[in-house]
């Protein structure tokens, strides 16, 4: 018996052995590939960004040979191109089903855009808050963002899944064609803002010849394109593989990384003491983002709010909501504390995301 048992214990330990060294060998493996997965993600966004900066540069020299005040280059052209990645991403999320990445993609922008960007800045230096459009363009991003937390509470009131249906884009972009039309009527007038001055001073377009203009608005759309679909491809691969929701993916890696154009824009405004510019670029982006890169998002594929989704506006709008006690109490200057204030409570509340995962 013992003769017979003993070679029996021996290829139990050689199974063991051998069992741990497969379990070893395959937690290697998807090492290898969700760092596989993660540098192409980070490829996708560099394209991103360097496909909007590109369309940017190409697209506003192209519109200076036409005659147009660099003003309204500023207001629409940079506009868009800064919100360019977050649009693509969106789309084509929205087109391959990626519905909770590309939600996460815009309420982690808006959360980023508000958190880190503007708190941020903020540290570098107290900003003055003086601009006629900054206290017109904050009431519309507090409308915005109740109504979109409105559509995605609506049905969970009912007993239904929480979603941003196609007539919830359309509501959404007609909010967004009034915003337009304030901001044209508002330039119409010509008052003295020195938000407008700080537009005017800009050099935000390329002075190359039309033709390098336009190879930089087509080679720009190339690098979206490429770009956008490396970013949804692994940005979902990397969510499997981490064995987390992809909205977690879309607020943290996705968001941050296309954020990165209004957090560069807002630390140099704040640097050369452009606050208005600075705060400006903030509120517009997240007004665009969400009254036109997500309805956008929604009449091409309806969005299932995934699970937190209501919980990250609501904390967006609070973030938007504390920029009023600068109005009141800090006499239009956002200091340090309060950029602080607004970086910690960025970094505590995506913490608090990752962790009830």
């Amino acid at each position: 018996m013992k003769f017979v048992g003993r070679p029996v214990r021996q290829f139990r330990r050689h199974s063991c052995y051998f069992a741990m060294l497969k379990v070893e060998h395959l937690r290697l493996v998807i090492r290898g590939r969700s760092a596989i997965i993660l540098l192409l993600l980070m490829l996708g966004l560099i394209l991103l960004l360097a496909g909007g900066a590109a369309m940017v540069r190409g697209a506003s020299g192209i519109a200076e040979g036409y005659g147009v005040p660099p003003l309204v280059v500023g207001l629409t052209v940079v506009a868009f191109g800064t919100s360019a990645p977050e649009l693509v991403v969106n789309v084509l999320g929205a087109l391959e089903g990626q519905t909770e990445l590309a939600f996460g993609n815009i309420t982690g922008s808006n959360l980023a855009n508000l958190g880190l960007v503007l708190g941020s800045a903020a540290i570098i230096t107290p900003m003055s808050l003086q601009g006629k459009i900054i206290r017109r363009e904050l009431p519309l991003l507090l409308l915005g963002t109740t109504v979109l937390l409105s559509m995605t509470m609506d049905p969970l009131l009912r007993g239904e899944i929480p979603f941003i249906d196609r007539s919830d884009g359309l509501i959404m972009l007609l909010l967004f064609g009034i915003f337009i039309y304030l901001t044209v009527t508002d330039f119409i007038r010509q008052d003295h803002d020195p938000l407008v001055a700080t537009f005017d001073g800009l050099d935000i377009v390329s002075h190359a010849a039309k033709g390098t203009n336009w190879l930089l608005v087509g080679g720009g759309i190339v690098g979206l394109a490429i770009g956008g679909q490396l970013t949804i491809v692994h940005g979902s691969s990397l969510a499997e593989s981490m064995g987390v929701p992809p909205v977690i993916i879309g607020m943290l890696v996705i968001a941050i990384g296309t954020s990165l154009p209004e957090l560069i824009t807002s630390i140099f405004a704040a640097m050369k003491g452009e606050a208005d510019l600075c705060v400006g670029n903030v509120i517009g982006s997240n007004i665009f983002n969400g009254l036109f890169v997500l309805p956008i998002s929604a009449l091409v594929n309806p969005l299932m709010v995934p699970v937190g989704g209501g919980l990250d506006i609501l904390v967006s709008l609070l973030f938007a909501v504390f920029l009023i006690p600068v109005f009141i109490f800090g006499k239009g200057i956002m200091n340090r504390q309060f950029g602080v204030l607004f970086v910690i409570g960025y970094i505590a509340y995506m913490a608090f995301r990752v962790s009830t995962t």
